[in-house]
């Protein structure tokens, strides 16, 4: 008979996903950041706010398999090369910024009347840095990948090798009695290297066998379970070896970057990687002992905001003698500023070894918790409070006395694809756009962009507006791009006016507006999509050609009556259905005329802007496309 499940134990995974699912939307809603949403839930649930959880530390070791997790998909996307090229970076800034970190904050616990041992161990675990909140944070907002994460991630990975040492300094301070059974320290060295030395053999040598196997064996979940065994068995090993199990993790990543399974690893440990490392911050909530921050609430008060402050002064110090920009150096302060995770070890590895006692763990430990809770909300205020730094304007032209045929306004994807043509005839056109990325990486390709605002009057007129035979509107951004459309017709009327437009409804406001060509952004793209996929499934092309052309003319007709009736709230597209009918056999509307703006035509020779295809209504078929 199969044995039932504990319900207790069943009601308190229920309350732990529960409390995530409910805190983490509500945080992100209010702007707070999922990391402190889960703080926050464990916080609620844990011993010392609802009770409905006693051991806090027990799900906290198991959670750091979340972090584990992170760490070895973080090392997929580390190539060796990559991470060779990155030596100076975790060497060079990862000691600066730790060795000066350490100095300011064993100065702190000096001030604060602890002894010099204690003080230099409650400072070195502040300085290890919480890499479960950073990477997340990273991760959250793009940046792991940008220069200012690399240097971060950087730094985060020597704090993981630098725990090592710290717990073997902490084994030759100890003041507790010798055990005779525990073996030698050159003996546990040789291990830490052996454990070491093996995990690299297997990874450059067994697991890319090991994956084509499986491969070959076409059992997706025996691939989930490999993928699984590697990270935790390289965790294992490694904390055998007396190192990190995160630091294991990472190595194994790093070995399977270069492999052809690389994707598919990442994707089996994702589901895994984001459940454990919520629990891991639900943990850390738990673990808040509101009972000691009562008792010693004025040095813990005094203290966070002292230790958060000294290390955040340092990092910054260090972020700009090494030239790091204002902005990128008080991001890094915001989020290095918090002790870690790994804090939490070697606190308990020196009260084992009788440096600090219980109470003083006990401080240390929530002081870490507090810095960790506080940091979503420091990187929140200090985005809201500092502006940006403004981007550099090195190799960019602001736009000033321009006389091309044609104005292009914004250079994004569509105003790339579209000035193709121009440009094939040798037609002169100027570029302006406001992207200045987009203007620097554009002239590495021989593309002449200035920098200027469309919407302003003033930059119109420098942009040779005044003397265009055409003005092309390919910016995405509805507002400014009728805000263009105001001046244009008022000051420019010369000019043919060609837009770009957002949705259906934007089209029949720049039609009614007077412009002489507009184009829903998006539906030749998926009309001729659509005639492919008939192609795909085997539909002749010329029957699929006439499908598509029919589809355009329907919309080019519900367009027309909509003008007629100026209404712009329909919505929804006309549907040709397989009813057996000749689709052709549809009633057609009256026809229409767009309202024509005076002024020179861009063709003399073509039609004029109240023929029929002076208006070009094709976009998309609905008003959410």
């Amino acid at each position: 008979m199969a044995a039932e499940a504990d319900p207790g134990t069943l009601l308190k995974a229920v309350a732990l996903l529960g409390a995530a699912v409910v805190a983490v939307p509500l945080f992100r809603k209010l702007g707070l950041g999922s990391v402190l949403g889960y703080l926050a839930a464990g916080l609620v649930i844990g011993p010392f706010g609802l009770g409905w959880f006693s051991n806090p530390q027990s799900i906290l070791h198991f959670a750091e398999l979340g972090v584990v997790m992170f760490l070895f998909v973080v090392g997929l996307e580390m190539r060796p090369s990559h991470l060779w090229s990155l030596r100076r970076q975790i060497f060079g800034l990862g000691a600066l910024q730790i060795g000066l970190c350490t100095l300011a904050l064993t100065g702190v616990g000096l001030a604060f009347g602890f002894s010099l041992p204690v003080a230099f161990i409650g400072g070195a675990g502040f300085v290890l840095t919480s890499t479960a909140i950073v990477m997340q944070l990273l991760g959250e907002r793009g940046d792991i990948a940008l220069p200012r994460g690399q240097r971060m991630v950087s730094i985060l990975l020597f704090e993981d090798l630098l725990i090592v040492p710290l717990l073997a300094l902490v084994a030759f301070m100890s003041h507790a009695p010798v055990d005779p059974d525990a073996p030698p320290r050159l003996v546990s060295f040789g291990i830490a290297v052996a454990s070491l030395a093996g995990l690299i053999v297997a990874g450059l040598y067994l697991l890319n066998p090991l994956f084509r196997i499986l491969a070959a064996a076409k059992a997706r979940e025996v691939m989930t379970a490999a993928a699984l065994l590697v990270v935790l068995g390289a965790s294992v090993l490694m904390e055998m070896g007396g190192l990190s199990m995160a630091m294991g993790a990472f190595l194994a990543g790093v070995l399977l970057s270069e492999s052809t399974f690389r994707h598919q690893i990442e994707a089996d440990i994702e589901p895994f990687r984001g459940i454990l490392l919520g629990l891991f911050f639900v943990a850390v909530g738990m673990s808040l002992d509101l009972a000691v921050v009562r008792e010693n609430w004025q040095l813990i008060a005094l203290a966070v905001p002292a230790m958060m402050l000294a290390k955040g002064a340092c990092i910054y110090l260090v972020a700009r003698l090494l030239r790091s920009s204002h902005g990128d150096a008080l991001d890094r302060t915001a989020l290095m500023a918090q002790g870690g995770e790994f804090a939490f070890v070697l606190y308990s590895a020196a009260e084992t070894a009788g440096i600090i006692d219980g109470e003083v763990n006990d401080n240390l430990t929530a002081i870490v918790v507090l810095s960790m809770v506080l940091t979503p909300l420091v990187v929140l205020a200090t985005r809201r409070l500092v502006p940006k730094d403004k981007p550099s304007l090195e190799g960019v032209e602001a736009v000033a006395d321009q006389t091309g045929s044609v104005l292009i306004i914004g250079f994004g994807r569509f105003g790339q694809v579209m000035s193709q043509s121009l440009l094939a005839r040798d037609v002169d056109v100027t570029i302006i756009d406001t992207d200045i990325e987009m203007i620097q990486s554009a002239a590495t390709f021989g593309f002449k962009v200035y920098y200027g605002d469309g919407g302003r009057l003033d930059v119109l007129h420098a942009s040779g507006a005044g003397t265009a035979r055409a003005i092309a509107v390919c910016i995405d951004n509805r507002a400014t791009a009728d805000r263009i459309v105001e001046l244009a017709g008022h000051h420019f009327p010369q000019a043919k006016l060609l837009v770009r437009s957002f949705d259906r409804e934007h089209s029949l406001k720049l039609v009614n507006a007077g412009v002489d060509f507009q184009i829903r952004e998006t539906f030749e793209s998926a009309v001729s999509f659509g005639e492919a996929a008939l192609r795909a499934i085997g539909v002749p092309e010329d029957e699929a050609a006439q499908i598509a052309g029919q589809v355009r003319r329907l919309d080019a007709e519900r367009f027309g009556l909509e003008i007629a009736s100026n209404d712009t709230s329909a919505g929804i597209p006309l549907i040709l259905k397989n009813t057996g009918a000749d689709p052709g056999n549809v009633p057609k509307p009256t026809p229409f005329t767009a309202p024509r703006r005076e002024g020179r035509r861009l063709d003399e020779d073509g039609p004029d802007a109240g023929d029929a295809g002076a208006t070009a209504p094709g976009a998309g078929s609905s008003a959410t496309e």
